[in-house]
């Protein structure tokens, strides 16, 4: 372990609901510091005020939560590097500001966004790399303040260094070079007076103490210019990872934008937490052991040097395997809870034990257990034969019969049936229809409706039919 301690972090913009992309992000991040003994951080960048929500700020909170991702500083938990949401942090960004102005290293710059493009397109189809042309850079300070005296705002730009090679050592994907010539002055400060994502980020990873940074691939062009902030105010730099994305089922890059999936969507689902975490930690990076792992041992055998450069796809049939294998992790006490108070209400006590332990193996989500104990210990459906015969069957009689006595699994479990007192009774008697069902249990197909045999007759033996 080295001396100073690991400190890793998530920054998240509450702009949307966690995807699986990011929340990748937050598990590496994570399992790094766990694995080291060091400070898992989250940050809240918030200063796309036009974007940003109140409201998934604390949904976001309670989705890394509900995975067991708990930061140890951050927002609700404090720390000696707060606060911890950017939009709170202008007066820290204003300071560096001035100090960079102060030396010559930023300047504003008046250019409006139609010349802006304008630029950009000459660039272009001139087969050069679209950078800013310096138009700004060498106005006079009375020239700056004739413009400011006519109303304009202009935003801050960084003042790039001319004829210089930046290296840095990436955490996957090794050395990593960038030439300053083709880089051009960039924007720190917009017109409004937030800070651009370049700045802040990096202001905020030096000053909290961050010492790794793991994000997407998508950032690693970003990380030159915050290099070159860092320099400028003589702040440390943290080592930095560039995982690969995530591309969801039709190959494109998993995105919020997009409509990607959501964990609350996963949640509403009946996913559970560890097959969340197995799936994500194995999208980009290598474990030796291929069972269920929980965080501890997820968090033991981590490695950045096991961080993969090719793109991770989401398969979902993975991360059903995964569900599958939780659910069989599942204390009899963790199962029941997972499996919600509605199934207490069709299954006798005295019966779930038994069913439980039957159900484990064929289910993966809880509304699969419902269906299941329904069809055990529910109560047959009225078939109304008239109706039956409207829709051409051509099979009668067809069993009629009021919902009410014991449920066709009456003496089959423990404490069901009338021997065992645990039979249901459901009010009333209007018919209910539904698939006929032979005698094996399956369903057949619409219009084969087939006659009904009740609790206790031979399987394959002759119907019996009854009279309302």
């Amino acid at each position: 372990m080295s001396a100073t301690p690991v400190k890793t972090r998530f920054a998240p913009s509450p702009t949307g609901l966690l995807h699986l992309g990011n929340l990748r992000t937050a598990l590496f991040s994570a399992l790094l510091a766990r694995r080291e003994g060091g400070i898992f951080l989250l940050r809240i960048e918030d200063t796309d005020a036009a974007r940003s929500r109140d409201e998934h700020v604390g949904d976001l909170m309670e989705d890394l939560r509900w995975l067991g991702l708990h930061w140890q500083e951050g927002p609700e938990v404090g720390g000696p590097h707060g606060p911890y949401v950017q939009s709170e942090r202008a007066g820290i960004y204003a300071e560096d500001y001035q100090r960079l102005e102060t030396a010559g290293l930023a300047y504003p710059c008046f250019c409006s966004e139609a010349s802006l493009k304008l630029s950009r397109k000459a660039q272009l189809a001139a087969g050069q790399p679209p950078r800013y042309p310096g138009t700004c850079s060498h106005l006079s300070p009375d020239e700056v303040q004739a413009r400011l005296a006519q109303g304009l705002k202009p935003t801050l730009r960084f003042r790039v260094p001319a004829g210089r090679q930046l290296r840095f050592e990436d955490l996957v994907r090794g050395e990593q070079r960038f030439d300053t010539d083709t880089i051009g002055d960039f924007v720190i400060r917009r017109s409004d007076g937030t800070p651009a994502f370049f700045f802040s980020n990096a202001v905020d990873d030096a000053m909290m103490g961050v010492t790794h940074v793991l994000r997407g691939e998508d950032h690693l062009a970003n990380t030159p210019r915050q290099m070159l902030i860092l320099e400028a105010l003589s702040l440390p730099l943290p080592r930095y990872g560039h995982i690969s994305l995530i591309l969801g089922e039709d190959g494109g890059p998993l995105s919020k934008r997009l409509g990607a999936l959501s964990l609350r969507e996963l949640r509403a689902r009946g996913y559970l937490p560890r097959a969340v975490l197995n799936h994500l930690a194995r999208l980009g990076h290598h474990y030796e052991v291929d069972g269920l792992m929980d965080l501890d041992a997820l968090a033991r055998d981590f490695d950045t040097a096991r961080l993969g450069r090719a793109p991770a796809r989401h398969d979902p049939v993975q991360l059903d395997h995964w569900q599958h294998l939780a659910v069989l992790a599942l204390s009899e006490a963790e199962l029941e809870r997972w499996l919600g108070e509605g199934l207490a209400d069709v299954v006798p006590e005295g019966a779930r034990e038994a069913f439980l332990k039957v159900l484990r193996d064929n289910i993966r989500f809880p509304g699969e257990a419902r269906d299941w104990a329904r069809r055990l210990f529910g109560h047959p459906p009225e078939v109304d034969a008239p109706r039956a015969r409207r829709h051409g069957t051509g099979r009668a009689p067809v069993l009629h019969r009021r919902a009410r006595g014991p449920g066709p699994c009456a003496g089959r479990f423990p404490g069901t049936g009338p021997a065992g007192g645990g039979g249901h009774r459901r009010q009333g008697s209007a018919p209910v229809h539904a698939p006929a069902r032979g005698t094996d249990g399956s369903e057949s197909r619409p219009g084969d409706a087939r006659p009904l045999a009740p609790a206790g007759s031979r399987a394959g033996g002759r119907a019996f039919h009854r009279r309302p």
